[in-house]
């Protein structure tokens, strides 16, 4: 009996020491030939500091209303580029990059007290954008992802909205059953977030897919628009940014919240959207308080960016 304890008790030690070290012994190469954030500014490119991380974000027109705009997932201020004029005719227009895209810059876990990557680090970090810029209230314009974030700024921080304008947005809520709360800590050990770059590096192969399903006509889609979001991959511990981003802390669900908002909200969307339904944009118009809709015929998930003009005419039907 002694002996068999013995056995146990070696077997234990020798699966904790692999559980700790093993995944530090699987080699995870260094990307080669990257490069910073502002190596890749643009002219128009403006870098503030929020809470010690460089936002990038570009500002046009002035007046009295400010529309922020708020991109998806794995896009950045270059999806805005065919509207911001258009916005900026009516006011004061800022697109920025937000946490793990475009040309923000991408704080590692060594450098941060709080995960900056989740939705409630991205919700408190457009509210001290618009302090930073001195904005006390703004028009929202979020596209997919970036949808969820200004539901979730508007239900924390109604008092700072004027009005929601959802494009296609992704507002389901929670991370689904692949990343239950409960299992988050694990994905925090150095063990998983070594092990996690090479995951991450899976994007470079689905989020060229990912592009070209955001759009209905594929005639538009030029080689400019396929390679621009692809320039994440050049920078500095974009899959440490990702793996960080996948594994944020949790949040509530906003679908369940979305008869909460108080603020006016307008959804415009692609009829022909292919990674959300447009099923889905009817069914949650109904559930958000006197919520308009309105989708356009023959459009995708990008709307403002495959369908400029159409799009800005419900822009201008809305806000006359």
């Amino acid at each position: 009996m002694k002996r068999f304890r013995n056995i146990v008790f070696g077997v234990l030690i020798f699966a904790c020491l692999a559980a700790a070290l093993g995944p530090f012994l699987i080699p995870v190469s260094a990307l080669e030939d990257l490069v910073t954030e502002k190596d890749l500014a643009e002219p128009d490119s403006q870098f503030i500091e929020i809470n010690g991380v460089d936002i990038h974000y570009k500002e046009m027109g002035a007046g009295e209303t400010t529309f922020i705009l708020l991109h998806g997932f794995g896009a950045s201020v270059f999806s805005w580029r065919e509207v911001m004029d258009d916005f900026a005719g009516r006011g004061r227009v800022i697109a920025y990059d937000r946490p793990a895209f475009g040309l923000t810059e991408r704080p590692m876990p060594e450098d941060w007290d709080e995960n900056p990557y989740g939705m409630k680090a991205n919700v408190e970090l457009l509210r001290e954008l618009m302090d930073a810029l001195e904005i006390e209230k703004a028009v929202l314009v979020g596209n997919s992802a970036g949808g969820g974030v200004a539901v979730a700024f508007g239900l924390e921080y109604p008092q700072r909205v004027e009005s929601l304008i959802l494009v296609d947005p992704g507002v389901g809520g929670g991370r689904g059953p692949q990343f239950p709360a409960w299992a988050l800590p694990l994905m925090w050990t150095p063990q998983m977030r070594h092990l996690g770059q090479l995951k991450m590096r899976d994007y470079r192969d689905s989020l060229p897919l990912t592009i070209e399903r955001e759009w209905f006509d594929q005639t538009k889609l030029t080689d400019e628009i396929r390679q621009e979001p692809l320039k994440i991959f050049k920078i500095q511990n974009w899959d440490r940014a990702f793996y960080e981003l996948t594994f944020a802390p949790a949040y509530p669900e906003l679908r369940p919240l979305l008869p909460q908002l108080t603020v006016p909200v307008f959804i415009v969307a692609g009829a022909e959207d292919r990674l959300i339904r447009s099923w889905y944009f009817e069914a949650i118009a109904g559930e958000i308080p006197n919520a308009e809709l309105a989708l356009i015929p023959n459009c995708g998930h990008v709307p403002q960016e495959e369908c400029p003009a159409e799009f800005m005419e419900e822009i201008n039907r809305y806000y006359p």
